[in-house]
């Protein structure tokens, strides 16, 4: 019995951790008033770093399971957790000289971010409905909380109610396709659900169909994939500038971990049902997504849009037999994360104390006043467009190889045209930072951290591209 509970207490060492240093950081919060603020967000990071370090420790079991095989601390779960980890300390240098320009409830700010990252490290790790769920739960009520942060914005109180009603719904009907899931075969654990589906007769396979269709759509309602995108640009437009980046980085690469666990782990056995849907999603995402883009003046909904054009590639990453590798859709959110974490960093470190980058026509002349940032948005762009060097490309050139490899040559045809199209939009933001005229906009101080996390993004986009076998093979031995 002691055996187990020191076991159980070595694999739950990074979700402790993080539990006690987010409680602790609640209660220092209400202690710790005015410019002594500044010292909250510096301890969250070194919280968030250590639970990475903790996520890889040598001296944690691998491939073990717990609390009656709800949650598994295998590769996958522990590539997932450190990266998310390694994303929100980045996050939260880009965000430390935002919020404390605003009045935002500063400690409150940095203790649901924790607590956000805590959800996510459960759900990654669960090998059981009902802990699937509670962190999923977990990682998104905090994140409803800070969409609303700015509740005298009219736009930010649209956000928050609009994210909150369309996250219960998603959270509902993938609870309704877990409960059909639960009937059909007796048991919550993923493992015995598979095993069961793989030889189940044609009536459970049946009820099983039935539920699959909901957890599929509430998965795509979570990454935001047409037509369940409804919610995105409101969210991404109306939510605080660093609380878009928070939700646009890391919360994808929690995304990937619920569609692994629900997908992968739990229906082998209905592949052949599952991957015409995410076909069929991708397609709608690429088109949608990269043609709405066009259309948008304000900059952050156009990321928003251009998030769902990518979502369609996650999706195409996860057909055939490439649906096997979770290090193809892995890197591809990974490098996403990377590069649109700088995309708004950047608009963040603009947003002066008394407003915020909204258009376009707002970044014009960037390349004469601040050349450095110019230069970091545009190796951005670049990558989302996936032209080498940087990252991108070799991140969308690794999904159509797939495509190509199992037959699907006619979807590997629709990325990259929709891809072609989706370039018009990321260098008109080029465009308007070098070739069009400054008009009068915020030019704030830009804060030291927040420009070496801006140098971090840039140089990891540009290294992924020039040298992405040393990452390849980083990831290639947790999967």
């Amino acid at each position: 019995m002691l055996e187990n509970i020191n076991l159980t207490t070595l694999l739950l060492t990074p979700e402790v951790f993080l539990t006690i240093g987010a409680s602790l950081l609640l209660l220092l919060s209400a202690f710790i008033k005015g410019p002594s603020q500044a010292i909250l967000p510096v301890i969250s990071q070194i919280i968030v770093a250590v639970t990475a370090v903790l996520c890889f420790a040598p001296f944690t079991p691998h491939g073990e399971t717990l609390y009656f095989g709800m949650l598994v601390e295998d590769d996958a779960s522990i590539l997932m957790k450190g990266l998310m980890c390694l994303l929100t300390v980045i996050a939260i240098s880009f965000s430390r000289h935002y919020v404390r320009n605003r009045a935002f409830m500063q400690g409150e700010y940095w203790v649901l971010t924790l607590f956000s990252l805590l959800g996510m490290l459960v759900l990654v790790s669960a090998q059981n409905l009902l802990a699937l769920y509670l962190g999923l739960e977990i990682m998104a009520l905090p994140l409803y909380a800070l969409v609303s942060m700015c509740r005298d914005n009219v736009l930010n109180a649209e956000a928050g109610i609009k994210y909150f009603v369309m996250g219960a719904l998603a959270s509902g009907m993938l609870l309704y396709g877990m409960s059909m899931l639960y009937g059909a075969c007796g048991t919550i654990n993923i493992l015995e659900i598979s095993t069961i589906l793989l030889q189940a007769d044609q009536h459970i396979t049946g009820i099983a169909l039935f539920g699959l269709v909901f957890v599929v759509v509430g998965v795509a309602f979570k990454f935001g994939a047409a037509p369940f995108h409804m919610w995105l640009p409101d969210v991404y437009q109306g939510a605080p500038t660093t609380v878009t980046l928070f939700i646009s980085s890391v919360s994808k690469m929690a995304a990937v971990g619920l569609a692994f666990r629900l997908l992968h782990d739990l229906f082998p056995a209905l592949a052949d049902t599952w991957q015409p849907m995410l076909a069929a999603m991708a397609v709608l995402s690429l088109v949608l997504g990269n043609i709405a883009a066009i259309a948008q003046s304000n900059v952050k909904r156009m990321l928003a849009y251009s998030a769902i054009s990518h979502v369609g590639f996650v999706f195409l990453a996860m057909l055939g037999n490439a649906g096997d590798n979770l290090g193809l859709y892995v890197f591809y959110v990974l490098v996403y994360s990377f590069t649109v974490q700088g995309a708004f960093g950047i608009l963040a470190m603009l947003s002066g104390e008394s407003g915020e980058i909204e258009t376009i026509k707002d970044l014009r002349g960037l390349g004469k006043r601040r050349p450095y940032l110019a230069l970091m948005m545009s190796i951005f762009m670049f990558s989302l467009i996936g032209v080498p060097p940087t990252a991108g490309f070799y991140a969308k050139f690794l999904i159509l190889q797939s495509l190509l490899e199992n037959g699907l040559w006619v979807l590997a045809l629709i990325a990259v045209l929709f891809s072609v199209v989706g370039a018009f939009y990321y260098l008109r933001i080029v465009k308007s930072m070098y070739f069009e005229e400054s008009e009068l906009v915020l030019d704030p101080r830009i804060p030291m951290d927040a420009a070496c996390a801006l140098a971090v993004s840039g140089i990891l986009t540009i290294a992924f591209g020039v040298f992405p076998t040393p990452m390849w093979i980083f990831l290639q031995r947790f999967i």
